[in-house]
């Protein structure tokens, strides 16, 4: 018969080894984990559309014509209103951020956008990719278009400086023309007052003069 006190020490001996080998096999465990969870991410969110079906969309709303970019940005709406998803949502919003159509919004782009990267975790890599590009781009554009209505404001704010500048300029002429008009018609008015006087003068001397 087995001795008792041999037996638990078997067990202790054994329950420490095994003990020993999960504890050194922890951060392998974790490293096999994280490689996994890297490589599959796109697997795991079941239904995530692949990069090249953003991509395709994308071109043929760039190069179709003007009834072809209504129906994707329509589609695409239509999409991201009923049935809302990080899927959905993303290509409405790359649609959104696709300049050269009539319903191409920076603004509304960006919201969504960086709504969505708040979110990394519910988009695959591609996805994340995709969104990061395009709010690069979105951001970028309103920014120049802000520089530009800078600019466009300054312009114009001269030109209205400059035109105000010029009416002053003007004014002051006229008031000076004004002035010297009336400076020159005061003048000529003392003139023939003195011609008169001088006149007067002529004739009382010739009356005076002994017959």
């Amino acid at each position: 018969m087995p001795d008792p006190l041999l037996t638990t020490r078997i067990r202790s001996t054994v329950m420490m080894i095994a003990v020993i080998a999960v504890t050194a096999g922890c951060e392998s465990t974790d490293n096999w984990l994280r490689k996994w969870t890297d490589s599959d991410k796109e697997a795991i969110i079941l239904g995530a559309p692949g990069a090249h079906e953003y991509l395709h969309e994308i071109y043929e709303l760039a190069r179709g014509d003007p009834a072809t970019q209504a129906e994707i940005f329509a589609n695409a709406k239509a999409a991201a209103s009923q049935m809302p998803g990080t899927s959905t949502q993303l290509r409405y919003a790359l649609v959104l951020a696709t300049p050269g159509h009539a319903e191409t919004s920076d603004i509304a782009a960006q919201s969504l956008l960086r709504s969505l990267l708040a979110e990394p975790e519910l988009m695959t890599p591609a996805e994340n990719a995709l969104a990061t590009i395009h709010l690069h781009e979105v951001e970028e554009r309103l920014v120049l278009v802000a520089e530009a209505r800078h600019l466009r404001a300054e312009n114009a704010r001269a030109a209205t400086n400059g035109e105000a500048a010029v009416a002053q300029r003007i004014a002051k002429v006229e008031a000076e023309n004004r002035r010297l008009r009336k400076s020159l018609s005061v003048a000529e008015s003392k003139l023939e007052a003195l011609s008169d006087i001088e006149r007067s003068l002529r004739e009382q001397s010739a009356n005076n003069e002994p017959q």
